[in-house]
């Protein structure tokens, strides 16, 4: 058998991701804070790129990008010229100075409002139990302990540690140890230190030394998963008590907090939601604004542009072209993601114009796909171009992909999203009587007389994504 070896040239088209659609890829999925952010850096690295104050505005226009296409990004074969490397930039830049006007750098402003500047620090859990210590009668190696003690406490409250390793650290008895922890479990919030979730909630209870809170205190003691699933009835027999005295006890011990750390909890910090899009109705006609006010646009430093004149091949020639090169890109892809936002919003606000004049419960089904239709751009893009970001208009502020909506057939056809029967289920809940709630079969035939084709397990589904109990557990005696 004869082996040869031969060269041959294919030639092929495939995709690539320059520099440049990669960049516009990010800045579309930021935010308008996060795109703050990341101006703020490119200032801090490209001299060329300014940014236009307040007080500019009125005599200097932003410098925008050569003609942005209408299609948003789309991807570039390998064979395709970048029209940004051939652009003549001493040209561009004394286009700009003559339309534009020059203007002063501004980096920031001393009396800009900031809302984080008003915004508290937060006490930790361990910081708040450390000052209660500090301020309570033990001294000594009790100290020592509790200190300890507290260092291992979770962020929910509950002590996460071993007697034994206690007992052994500090050579103590176990009496001394339970002495010492007790001072501990009195600190607020009241259950934090607690070992368990049974000892949590006794804990809670023992600020009240009535009879409905020992009578609760048994319940926890003894009958804990019982009350985690509602059997009551099981309760009242087990302890001869008549079903409205247990149903009360519980309820209480409803009424308790299972994890008492997480008000300090970092995590559950309230979230301050700045809206990437604006939406008003101005006689009769929705007007859609993509926020700049966190963004503001960017212009070229016209003090770049006379350097560019007077070193016509000098090394700070060629270093300005380059900056000029990547603060155009730049300014292009910002335009570029507000032209994209905006169609999207636009087609939004087509597609679920019932939302926006008459309120949540006309949302409609919506997909990626029929927005990018609509746009004419890839799903993808449609998903970038709304991940993360908010839209303020008349009825509230809402996240972009609220507005994408799952949903069934009504029986005239025409499709309900899931908030819409999320809203109605919820409606049904309320108005139940609480001795004989609805099944999610009465539920689903609820929904089924009013025209919406459901099935069962869709109604329990839905049920569960607003934390509604089963019937059986809301069942109240």
């Amino acid at each position: 058998m004869k082996m040869n070896m031969n060269l041959n040239m294919v030639q092929t088209q495939k995709l690539v991701m320059t520099a440049e659609l990669k960049q516009a890829i990010e800045i579309l999925q930021y935010n308008s804070v996060e795109l703050k952010e990341f101006i703020q850096e490119e200032l801090m690295t490209n001299p060329v790129l300014q940014l236009q104050s307040q007080d500019e505005g009125s005599q200097a226009a932003a410098v925008s990008a050569p003609e942005v296409p209408e299609e948003p990004i789309k991807p570039q074969s390998e064979s395709s010229t970048n029209d940004l490397d051939n652009i003549n930039w001493k040209e561009v830049s004394q286009g700009m100075s003559r339309e534009r006007g020059s203007a002063v750098a501004v980096e920031s402003r001393d009396d800009e409002f900031s809302y984080e500047s008003f915004l508290p620090t937060k006490e930790s859990l361990y910081d708040h139990l450390a000052f209660q210590l500090c301020m309570s009668d033990l001294k000594g190696l009790d100290y020592q302990v509790a200190q300890f003690l507290i260092e291992n406490i979770d962020k929910n409250g509950y002590l996460d540690l071993r007697t034994e390793e206690v007992l052994s650290k500090f050579q103590i008895t176990e009496d001394n140890y339970e002495r010492i922890l007790s001072v501990i479990q009195t600190f607020d919030p009241l259950g934090v230190g607690a070992r368990n979730l049974a000892e949590c909630l006794k804990i809670q209870l023992m600020a009240g030394d009535d009879a409905l809170s020992k009578l609760a205190a048994g319940i926890i003691e003894h009958h804990l998963q019982d009350l985690a699933n509602n059997r009551i009835q099981n309760i009242a027999k087990a302890l001869g008590a008549p079903l409205e005295q247990i149903q009360d006890a519980c309820d209480l011990v409803k009424t308790l907090e299972p994890k008492p750390g997480r008000a300090f909890s970092v995590d559950d910090e309230t979230r301050y939601v700045v809206p990437d899009v604006v939406i008003t109705k101005n006689e009769g006609e929705y007007v859609i604004l993509v926020s700049d006010s966190t963004a503001p646009k960017l212009y070229i430093n016209d003090f770049y542009r006379r350097i560019l004149e007077s070193e016509q091949q000098s090394a700070a020639s060629e270093y300005i072209s380059k900056k000029l090169s990547s603060a155009m890109k730049l300014i292009k892809s910002i335009e570029q993601r507000r032209n994209t936002i905006y169609k999207v919003v636009e087609a939004i606000v087509e597609v679920q114009l019932e939302f926006f004049e008459r309120g949540p419960m006309y949302l409609k089904t919506l997909t990626l796909k029929d927005i990018a239709e609509r746009v004419g751009v890839h799903e993808s893009t449609v998903s970038r171009a709304v991940s993360g970001k908010y839209l303020q208009c008349p009825h509230g502020i809402y996240e972009i992909k609220f507005f994408f909506q799952s949903g069934v057939s009504s029986e005239m056809g025409e499709s309900v999203s899931s908030e819409s029967i999320k809203k109605i289920i919820k409606e049904l809940v309320d108005r139940e009587d609480p001795k004989k709630p609805f099944s999610d079969q009465h539920l689903m035939e609820e929904l089924n007389q009013i025209g919406i084709m459901i099935s069962r397990r869709t109604v329990a589904k839905y049920r569960d994504e607003l934390f509604i109990p089963s019937s059986s557990k809301r069942k109240r005696f």
